[in-house]
């Protein structure tokens, strides 16, 4: 006889049957690497050729990277990385990552002509209204990296942007020079010259939203920073998304590592960031 417990595994192992037809928008192929260089202290630029179906990825997505092996370690799993340019004619993709375990150690080591293993595209990601003016990106650290696709795919829909980018120290901030070069207006604000708080970006926000310049909220990287945006998104009845970041393992919502809470209808659910996600309507999500 079934139990409670029993039927929880069913009803989950039923849940995670992949309803989607995965053989015209996802692939495991070995790119090409053509660039893996240093941006700044922190982070590296990683460009690898691709084929036709990882080249359509979107803002928003991400691949799985089966990392090599450093020297005297062994990263087991694959690693998401968020999708920070793709080029369908150039067939390229682009990943801005920072070195923070073995995994992303060993990628640092692979040099232009090697082959890397990726996985993608995977996941949701941002839907961009054609009817939306003028939106408002606001990322901090990694989501600076997530959120760069939207300054090519806002151009190309007509869209303006204003982005607001949060770092430590200005050394760090990636991305401006992309979004800049994609027509958006860059607003900086940092750690070390007192200016990255949420008081201090929630006056920018307001004064977006007075000037008519903030009809979409667009974010990732800070939970402070995006309680804010849910906050002046509730008083003046604005619309925003959320790409969530999460450790994984598996990238295609079958391991349920990734289960997040979010809030939906007046009940708190739970849903897979990889496979419902990664990103997330703005007010639905709890820090």
């Amino acid at each position: 006889m079934a139990t409670a417990k029993d039927s929880f595994f069913i009803a989950a192992a039923d849940d995670a049957r992949p309803p989607r037809d995965w053989t015209e928008t996802v692939v495991a192929e070995r790119g090409e690497v053509l660039l893996n260089q240093a941006v700044n202290a922190e982070y590296r630029h990683l460009v690898v050729r691709c084929g036709p179906v990882a080249a359509k990825a979107v803002a928003g997505q991400f691949f799985q990277l089966l990392c090599p092996h450093p020297e005297g370690e062994q990263p087991f799993l694959r690693r998401p990385m968020s999708l920070y340019g793709v080029d369908p004619a150039k067939s390229e993709v682009e990943f801005l990552y920072k070195v923070t375990g073995a995994g992303t150690r060993g990628l640092a080591l692979i040099a232009p002509g090697d082959r890397l293993d990726i996985m993608g595209p995977l996941g949701k990601g941002f839907d961009l209204d054609p009817g939306l003016r003028h939106i408002v990106a606001v990322g901090r650290g990694a989501g600076l990296a997530t959120l760069a696709p939207l300054a090519k795919a806002a151009r190309a829909n007509g869209t303006r942007v204003t982005a607001i980018f949060s770092a430590r120290r200005p050394d760090l901030l990636v991305s401006v020079d992309l979004f800049r070069g994609h027509g958006a207006e860059v607003i900086t604000v940092t750690d070390s010259q007192g200016t990255s708080g949420p008081a201090h970006v929630e006056r920018i926000l307001r004064g977006l939203i007075a000037d008519g310049r903030a009809e979409a909220f667009f974010t990732c990287g800070s939970s402070r920073l995006m309680r804010v945006q849910q906050r002046l998104a509730r008083e003046f009845a604005i619309a925003g998304q959320v790409a969530m970041e999460q450790q994984m393992a598996c990238g295609l919502g079958l391991c349920f590592c990734c289960v997040r809470d979010f809030h939906v209808g007046g009940e708190i659910v739970h849903r897979r960031v990889c496979w419902d996600g990664p990103v997330f309507d703005l007010m639905e999500a709890l820090p």
